[in-house]
């Protein structure tokens, strides 16, 4: 979490996570909402929002934009980097 994203994490910026096994492979959708509910710890609705991030937050999954991953679809790999940068400031 970079940007400023890591506030609402309690500043952590780096978070290394093993998920939980389950039938269907994880994609980036799935990870938002175990992110919600597993690290986020202050006000979700700057980091989410419905079942994607905010406009304003930068995704990238291997220092490559998510839009050209697949976005919420994306299946996640064992050893992927997923990185959140806020974009968004206050003036």
């Amino acid at each position: 979490f970079r940007g400023g994203a890591e506030l609402l994490f309690d500043g952590v910026k780096k978070h290394q996570v093993t998920l939980p096994c389950q039938p269907e492979p994880w994609d980036i959708r799935n990870l938002l909402k175990w992110i919600k509910h597993n690290l986020l710890k202050e006000r979700p609705e700057l980091f989410m929002q419905g079942e994607s991030v905010r406009p304003g937050i930068l995704v990238l999954i291997n220092e490559a934009d998510w839009e050209l991953m697949g976005e919420l679809d994306y299946k996640l790999q064992d050893q992927d980097n997923v990185l959140f940068i806020s974009t968004l400031h206050g003036g």
